[in-house]
């Protein structure tokens, strides 16, 4: 994809458009508010798949229990926004990792996102929300590489590209698969972690105020992050990190982010970044309008 085609395909879409979202949902809170709020976008945003992602750390037992957990959890949003219906649009993952550049991992959701991609016209692009490992997107890339006309990534994933080193979650455990994804020229938008998505935080009295009460959703979002901030923070007067929750709303007409052209970095494997400005270009965002993304969002969760 040249340039001039590729600079066009990376510009904030126009009107409805078809998403997918690739998400780990039982890892963190964070993915149950993103898939919640891309399902209650349904003005704006057309929802065709959903896929569970691999993931690995004290809530897993390995990559693919990661998944099928995932899996369960996005049963549970589903049943909480009263959208059972999108049950047959689910699909499982893979139980692994990328383990090269080369060799794709075969997975239902590989072979669906292939497939619903080849559907499309090179004019109107399916778009990938990925919030997890990126090893489905990859996979699916890998198997049919012509989805590269097809599609454009979101991806939240690595560090901020001035950020001291690159070991974030959905990065360093899947580094072969964010390769491929950075390589192929693939219409790419990154949210960076660390440095950037960092500061979109909330806190307990502010989703009490906001969501406390308004629905079934609202309050398992609020408990669930609540339990989960005092197990893991270290102070009484916790902020949390919504991570996930930006790659949706980069999709979204609402002024909530900046964002730049850079050329594509080259993660590597000792977990920093590789620059080359021969290299194809991305959408970079670098900051982030907390304060306006978060009310949208509370009062988009609340409907």
């Amino acid at each position: 994809m040249d340039s001039i085609k590729l600079l066009k395909r990376l510009e904030k879409p126009k009107g409805k458009i078809d998403v997918v979202i690739d998400t780990d949902t039982f890892n963190e809170i964070d993915d149950q508010y993103a898939l919640s709020y891309l399902i209650k976008s349904e003005d704006k945003l057309n929802l065709k798949a959903i896929y569970a992602a691999p993931f690995f750390n004290e809530k897993s037992e390995g990559p693919e229990d990661g998944m099928e957990k995932s899996y369960q959890e996005i049963m549970k949003v589903l049943e909480l926004c009263g959208r059972e219906d999108y049950e047959k649009l689910t699909f499982k993952g893979s139980g692994n990792y990328l383990a090269d550049e080369e060799q794709a991992v075969d997975s239902p959701a590989a072979r669906n996102l292939a497939e619903l991609a080849m559907e499309r016209e090179e004019e109107n692009p399916l778009y990938v929300v990925a919030i997890g490992a990126i090893t489905n997107v990859a996979s699916a890339i890998l198997l049919k590489p012509e989805i590269i006309e097809r599609i454009v990534l979101v991806w939240l994933g690595g560090n901020a590209h001035d950020w001291t080193d690159n070991k974030e979650f959905n990065l360093y455990q899947d580094i072969a698969a964010a390769r491929v994804v950075f390589g192929c020229g693939v219409p790419l938008v990154q949210l960076p972690c660390a440095g950037v998505v960092s500061s979109f935080r909330t806190t307990g009295p502010e989703l009490e105020y906001w969501l406390k009460g308004k629905n079934r959703l609202c309050n398992y979002l609020v408990e669930t992050t609540v339990q989960e901030a005092e197990k893991m923070e270290e102070s009484s007067c916790w902020s949390r990190v919504i991570w996930d929750v930006t790659a949706v709303a980069w999709l979204l007409d609402g002024d909530f982010m900046l964002d730049r052209i850079e050329y594509s970095p080259i993660p590597e494997y000792d977990h920093h970044y590789a620059f080359d400005k021969t290299r194809h270009i991305i959408r970079y965002v670098y900051s982030i309008n907390r304060d306006k993304l978060f009310e949208h969002l509370f009062r988009t969760l609340a409907k």
